[in-house]
């Protein structure tokens, strides 16, 4: 199947965001104060920040009886000189996957018994779009998070490759498509937004809570949940702003 562009099709995509009724728009963009010009990201500063680096923990992940799961978020020059924008893998997961199906999200899935975060992820993306292990360089992770619909925590492994991937193919029973991101498409004014969202007291999902849920809106799909959220600490890590204050 091998990698596909950003498509021409509409913005956001037809995906249905279940939305409650009480929605809000919440703050604007980490980077939303550095000039465009300025938001450039290359494979060395994306190892001199990240190199190394621990997430912080999940609440979830010190009661011992939540799965932990791994994904592997993927950047990549477009160019075989090593040069070129810089782009992350991710997948539009399959219509008939019992829990997110037709979502945006990074290869990735549970860790199992004796490995590590880096070792599914690396395992979890070789077996989803044929992401050759060797091809690879795990850098640090992201902070864990946790997941309220599967009751699961996430560890995100970013990692870069020297040279655009070749021979991708999607596995069809998890992954509908492949698709290679600009970080430049995601950095544009106009594509990130965070929305607040309150649900009511009893509500099966986080009732009585607001939770901050963020999206990019790209041509054709639009990511959100979780893996927007990673993808809002990654670009603002690397760019140097608070994820949460915005400020460097």
């Amino acid at each position: 199947m091998g990698l596909a562009a950003t498509s021409v099709n509409r913005r956001g995509g037809g995906q249905v965001i279940p939305r409650p009724r009480d929605c809000v728009p919440g703050d604007p963009p980490p980077w939303a104060a550095i000039p465009s010009a300025a938001r450039a990201i290359d494979l060395d500063r994306v190892r001199r920040v990240l190199s190394g680096r621990v997430g912080v923990p999940s609440e979830a992940e010190s009661d011992g009886r939540s799965r932990g799961s791994a994904v592997l978020a993927a950047l990549y020059p477009t160019a075989a000189d090593g040069r070129g924008d810089i782009h992350v893998l991710l997948t539009r997961r399959a219509a008939a996957m019992r829990a997110h199906s037709g979502e945006m999200s990074f290869p990735g899935g549970r860790i199992e018994a004796g490995e590590t975060a880096v070792e599914a992820a690396l395992r979890e993306a070789d077996e989803e779009v044929a992401l050759d292990p060797a091809d690879v360089e795990a850098v640090g992770e992201l902070d864990h998070l946790w997941t309220v619909t599967s009751g699961a925590f996430i560890v995100p492994i970013v990692a870069v490759l020297a040279v655009p991937p070749e021979g991708l193919v999607a596995q069809p029973a998890e992954v509908e498509a492949i698709r290679s991101v600009p970080l430049a498409e995601l950095l544009r004014d106009g594509t990130y937004h965070e929305e607040r969202w309150r649900f009511p007291v009893g509500s099966v999902w986080a009732g009585g809570r607001v939770l901050s849920i963020h999206f990019f809106e790209l041509d054709g799909d639009t990511v959100w949940g979780a893996t927007a959220a990673m993808l809002r600490q990654l670009l603002a890590l690397v760019l140097g702003v608070d994820a949460d204050s915005g400020l460097p």
